[in-house]
């Protein structure tokens, strides 16, 4: 399938037409998703002298990799304090280093290999409600005082304002070194650079089996794969691939509007610093501008196997209860994606077979953390094993009922958050 209708596939600066699998390939590694996640371990393993055979079911960064908001941020959806209590404070200071690091790497991968994708400064996170202020300026004093980190700021009411040019939101924590891109432009570059190492890569060519073990296979079409070592890089399209997994991510899916391009004046009021922006409801908002000054708005949830029918309005409904204002702007896209997200929101590692590595659940932090579990994987593969093995003691709880009753449970749980963010 091409990719969906969206503004990013619209401005794809890159076109790839990989060929399906066939045949017999032996591969030092097979990697099964070529989203941000598998295309950053095809590199490194690459980039080490591995033989690497990449698969993707549709087309490169056909899946969440190619439709999000492209923001890129430190932090974890845990608290560093939250963390400490679960797998205590030497893991909790290695998981808050290697968030920094997370982006810190995607900045450098843009650059090595010169990857056009948008990539912009700053990361505005708001406060929707004034009882969201008080976490939120604590937030940042901890990262200051606790965690040394002096990359972040409390900014006040008022300078919102200003930057947002709307009076609807508190507060905010302002993350000076976090960034946002073209996400579909940045997969395209990863894959780019990818095939330049020597990795294989082949499009339509959906995982069907797979066996790890002293004589592993991979299955794909008409063809198949006998590597050394698996690495499940699937996320939100997972399905019943894995079952031993599954039940520790539950697909959602998220929907984005891209407007007309903005007149400067309109523009500069509603983003004065051309940052991106997320707000601290649990169904959030986010929005930024694009390279040709298009607003992009991502907002509402669903949590089925259909997208809305109209997506474009779906999603219109969300920019308006803060900028109304915008009621008369054309929408020029809308389009949807599935993610995946754990119970506790943090990405969720494992070594399932002493040769097969899954890393996944991303729970909205992908476009960094994934690449870095991309990278964290491949050096498993390598015999270095310690980052990985970080992220992989973290506790993360299988969904109750599993992948039979987790929908009707999260439903419930979904609704009852958004009905606090509405009235509480």
């Amino acid at each position: 399938m091409p990719h969906v209708d969206s503004y990013y596939a619209a401005t794809a600066n890159q076109q790839f037409d990989f060929p399906e699998l066939q045949g017999e390939v032996n591969s030092d590694v097979c990697i099964i998703g070529a989203g941000f996640t598998g295309l950053s371990a095809a590199l490194h393993l690459a980039e080490k002298g591995y033989s690497v055979s990449l698969l993707e079911a549709e087309k490169v960064g056909w899946g969440a990799s190619g439709r999000n908001g492209g923001q890129v941020c430190q932090g974890h959806n845990m608290g560093h304090d939250e963390l400490i209590k679960k797998v205590g404070k030497p893991m909790a200071d290695s998981l808050w280093d290697m968030s920094i690091e997370s982006v810190d790497l995607v900045k450098k991968l843009i650059e090595k290999h010169n990857i056009d994708c948008d990539l912009k400064s700053g990361v505005l996170h708001v406060a929707a409600k004034p009882s969201h202020v008080k976490e939120l300026k604590e937030s940042v004093e901890y990262k200051r005082n606790v965690l040394g980190y002096d990359k972040i700021e409390f900014v006040e009411k008022s300078e919102v304002e200003a930057m947002l040019g709307t009076d609807r939101y508190h507060a905010g924590e302002f993350w000076k070194d976090g960034a946002h891109l073209h996400p579909l432009n940045y997969a395209l570059g990863l894959a780019k650079a990818a095939v330049d190492a020597g990795v294989k890569i082949y499009e339509n060519s959906r995982v069907t089996d797979y066996k790890g073990g002293s004589n592993a296979y991979v299955k794909a079409g008409q063809g198949v794969v006998k590597p050394k070592y698996i690495l499940l890089a699937c996320n939100g399209y997972l399905g019943k691939l894995e079952p031993r997994i599954a039940g520790k991510i539950m697909p959602i899916n998220n929907f984005i509007l891209a407007t007309e391009p903005l007149p400067e004046e309109l523009y500069r009021k509603i983003n004065r610093d051309d940052v991106a922006v997320a707000d601290s409801k649990f169904v959030i908002n986010y929005f930024k501008l694009s390279g040709d000054n298009r607003l992009l708005w991502g907002g509402g949830e669903n949590y089925t196997t259909k997208f809305p029918n109209d997506i474009p309005n779906f999603v219109r409904k969300y920019m308006l209860e803060f900028y109304p204002e915008l009621a008369d702007l054309k929408l020029d896209y809308g389009w949807g994606g599935t993610l995946a997200i754990t119970l506790n929101r943090m990405p969720y590692f494992d070594r399932i077979e002493e040769n097969v590595f899954a890393a996944q659940g991303y729970s909205g932090h992908g476009v960094a953390l994934a690449t870095l579990g991309g990278k964290i994987m491949a050096q498993a593969v390598s015999g270095s094993a310690e980052k990985f093995d970080v992220f992989s003691a973290v506790p993360t709880p299988t969904f109750p009922g599993g992948t039979l009753l987790r929908f009707p449970g999260l439903v419930a749980g979904m609704l009852y958050y958004a009905m606090r963010d509405r009235f509480f």
